[in-house]
């Protein structure tokens, strides 16, 4: 634990280190006074052009021992001087061509040594003016990530970011399009490594507006090291969305049309010189519809019960523009500097009829009609991203200084009309407006020193300072000629800020070259401050967790082909301001839903063990895990009488009052099987299912609730001649386990037909949603003895046709790219039904 307190200090003097590295000693017998150099360059094999930024390494050739380390300039050449009398070897190695390594280099007493060009052969190969990357997997496993790479299943083209994530190994989508990951909805999503404001306000919504054209692949990170923050107990899942890595000018253009969703992308990435610019515009739309049917039994006394009916139809129509401009600066071959920004503007309208009758002992039979709209002027939702980065890499590989910055900030505007029916007519009206904001600013600094030829030691700081409100009012009018008159009960204004402050040491090193290890610890303490408006209410919570984690792996076979691998981390994961705003929602009369103030964070601590094998065409991961919640946040629901939320209400009818409370211990065991297998060149198959048994305790409520769950994917593609290619999947999901009831399963089907145009620069694709079942049923029972009983049948209109068009431009030279570091803030809990 000393060595985090002198994180402050070497980050202060990282950029001297970073300069004036001390260089190792090659061997005792190779003394100082016998020195020699070595120069050399390095080009494209296919190209012939300098690869600039390429790593070089110069290890000694009989212990493996790293000498020396550093970059190639702009031409794409290195020198080393004031080296020993012996015998070398030199590695080489740049993000997208295939390393090379050069035996037995010899450097003499008082010579300069010239190497002969070493040409690096891309990994991506050339054809017309298009790129066609290099055969890959559709699914990787890797030491603490499983990735999906989106843009080889063809079934994606056209849809969304929600289709993507169905088909992502390990994740599943509850019945509102919220994230789980093994069962678990305590995941932070990024994008590209960063959190987005995008993403802020309704996270089934924003996944449904992105579209899956944008994305080239998916990472579910189950076992982060202390580097990432402590995000909670289920992952994260992180979306690298595609960017131009090329230099010239590349560019696509992609159009989706469709009885569900709609699209019109355009990006383009321009590489001039040192500096690289890529520019993004995006329109999209979707439509959603779906229709319901609620039955609940009010236990009022003892041999009184109440009976609701309720049965609802509604419509959402949903635009946005999304745009996204970068800027990469090579200040010299080892600093760069990066600035970007993010933006969507998103505005939804909807419509909802509903009809409810309520019927109990000694009240009179209460039936109505209600409609109810959300129009586009009064529901909104802008926001922006703006990062800035600073990135010097050291003489040595993985030698590494960076300073980043984000701010990311988003609003929101939601309001709705309410009109109520009785037989008589109209006899009440509701208008509610509930405008939100969100700003985050995040300061980081990273350093990473190599302490051999194996060994890397990572230290770094973080800030995460957070404001977000919420002022919500409700005004209503019971048409007794005082027209719309506000309701003091129902409104208020609440302002939350959240300042965390966290530094992190872990190290990694391997042995053997077959065994391999990293340890860290992350230290992380949160300041949380409430305050309301038109109450005394405060909150206050100043907290401090210590985050160990623990991850050990092992290669074996022939050609290190298999991997066994262990970790152990304990996470943290805080509320959002969608689970503490207090704002209550009772727009259906007979339920009111909000949001927790008072929430603190939950912590899990999570295992897994897992094993992956990969032999000619086929691939296998298999992976086991054990996570223990003892806080966990769940949703509460609670029969109250109806003047708790209206005063002035004199009946005795009930309410299902549903909140977020601290309550419950959350045990989830689970086997996750991957694979995928080519039974010939042209035919390919992939499968993931996912088992895992969830048990849920609350003692303080007396509800508990356990059970086996299951999700999986399969699919099956088949090239053709002449472009064309055929693919087939399914994702099938069990029921959901829920404190007090659960939700059931569904499955979805596709099918996608797709033909490869101009010389393919171009392809069209057909894509046919659940062609044989028009909506998907979600049942939910809910129930407390002695209370109530509810059950809900949710039909979602879910039968998708859509047809699309992509075309790529642009020249395909392999130019200099160098990885770019990201900021990435994943430690906030989502609510379940898009809270």
């Amino acid at each position: 634990m000393k060595h985090l307190f002198l994180i402050p200090a070497f980050i202060g003097l990282s950029q001297s280190m970073l300069a004036q590295a001390p260089q190792p000693v090659a061997t005792a017998a190779k003394t100082a006074t016998s020195q020699g150099s070595l120069t050399g360059s390095v080009v494209n094999a296919t190209t012939k052009q300098p690869v600039e930024f390429a790593t070089v390494g110069l290890l000694d050739q009989a212990t493996g021992n790293m000498i020396e380390g550093g970059v190639c300039d702009a031409k794409g050449e290195f020198a080393f001087s004031k080296l020993a009398d012996g015998e070398y070897k030199l590695t080489v190695s740049f993000v997208g061509f295939q390393p090379q390594t050069v035996e037995h280099v010899k450097v003499a007493s008082g010579s300069s040594q010239k190497l002969a060009v070493v040409a690096l052969a891309p990994t991506a190969q050339q054809l017309g003016e298009v790129k066609v990357t290099g055969e890959r997997e559709l699914i990787e496993s890797k030491a603490d990530r499983l990735v999906y790479n989106a843009e080889k299943d063809q079934s994606n083209t056209g849809g969304t970011a929600a289709d993507v994530l169905k088909k992502t190994p390990m994740l599943s989508l509850d019945s509102d399009g919220n994230p789980e990951l093994r069962g678990s909805t305590s995941v932070k999503v990024l994008v590209n490594g960063k959190p987005s404001g995008m993403l802020a306000n309704n996270i089934a919504d924003a996944l449904r507006r992105m579209p899956a054209d944008r994305i080239k692949s998916v990472e579910v990170i189950t076992s982060p090291s202390a580097k990432y923050d402590a995000e909670g107990a289920g992952g994260v899942i992180n979306i690298i969305l595609k960017k131009g890595d090329l230099s010239g000018t590349t560019g696509s253009v992609s159009a989706t049309v469709g009885n569900m969703n709609n699209s019109l992308n355009s990006s383009l990435t321009q590489h001039k010189g040192k500096l690289t610019t890529t520019s993004e515009l995006g329109l999209a739309s979707y439509f959603n519809r779906y229709r319901s049917d609620i039955s609940r039994t009010d236990v009022l006394a003892p041999g009184e019960l109440g009976q609701l009916s309720q049965r609802t139809a509604t419509r959402n129509y949903n635009q946005g523009l999304t745009g996204r401009l970068n800027f990469d600066y090579d200040l010299t071959t080892k600093d760069v500097l990066t600035l970007g920004a993010n933006t969507e503007l998103f505005r939804y309208r909807g419509t909802r009829g509903m009809t409810s009758t309520y019927l109990a002992p000694g009240l009179p039979d209460d039936s109505y009609r209600r409609d109810i709209e959300w129009p586009y002027a009064d529901n909104r939702f802008p926001s922006l991203d703006v990062n800035a980065g600073y990135t010097r890499t050291g003489k040595r590989p993985k030698q590494e200084f960076s300073v980043l910055g984000l701010l990311s900030t988003s609003s929101g505007r939601q309001a709705y009309f309410l009109d109520q029916f009785r037989t008589e007519g109209l006899d009440y009206r509701e208008t509610n407006v509930n405008t939100s904001r969100n700003r985050e600013l995040t300061f980081q600094t990273d350093y990473a020193q190599p302490t051999d030829s194996t060994g890397l030691l990572e230290m770094g700081a973080k800030t995460i300072l957070r404001r977000a409100g919420s002022d919500y009012t409700v005004q209503a009018d019971s048409l007794e000629g005082r027209g719309l008159t506000l309701v003091p009960s129902r409104s208020n204004q609440f302002d939350y800020q959240q300042n965390v402050y966290a530094g992190y040491l872990s190290y990694g090193f391997s042995l053997h070259k077959v065994y391999s290890f990293k340890l860290g610890t992350r230290v992380e303490h949160t300041s949380v401050l409430g305050d309301f408006a038109t109450s005394p209410d405060r909150v206050r919570q100043d907290y401090t967790n210590v985050i160990p984690n623990v991850l050990a792996s092992y290669d074996f076979g022939a050609n290190k082909e298999q991997k066994l691998k262990a970790s152990y981390t304990r996470r943290i994961q805080r509320p959002d301001i969608w689970l503490l705003n207090p704002y209550v929602n009772v727009n259906n009369g007979r339920s009111a839903q909000s949001g927790n103030p008072n929430l603190r964070a939950e912590l899990a601590d999570a295992y897994e063990l897992g094993y992956s094998t990969s032999h000619k065409s086929s691939t296998l991961t298999i992976a086991a895990s054990w996570r223990q919640t003892n806080n966990a946040i769940q949703q509460v629901f609670t029969s109250v009488p109806a003047r708790t939320i209206f005063p002035d209400d004199t009946t005795n009818a009930s309410l299902l009052y549903s909140t977020f409370q601290n309550v419950a211990r959350r045990s989830s065991y689970g086997l996750s099987v991957t694979g995928s297998t080519k039974p010939n060149p042209k035919w390919t198959l992939n499968a993931t299912l996912n088992t895992f048994y969830l048990s849920v305790k609350s003692p303080l409520l007396g509800f508990s609730n356990q059970g086996f769950m299951y999700n999986g994917n399969f699919s099956s593609a088949w090239t053709f001649e002449h472009g064309y290619s055929l693919q087939a999947s399914m994702y099938v999901t069990s029921r959901r386990v829920l404190l007090q009831g659960d939700v059931s399963g569904f499955q979805t089907h596709t099918l996608s037909v797709k033909k490869e145009l101009f010389d393919k620069k171009g392809s069209l694709t057909l894509n046919l949603e659940n062609p044989f079942s028009r909506t998907l049923l979600f049942r939910a029972n809910f129930a407390v003895p002695d209370s109530y009983n509810m059950r809900s049948d949710q039909y979602a209109y879910n039968r998708a046709v859509r047809l699309s068009f992509n075309y790529q431009f642009g020249s395909t030279d392999a130019g200099s790219s160098r990885p770019r570091k990201a900021i990435r803030n994943d430690d906030q809990k989502k609510g379940e039904g898009g809270n």
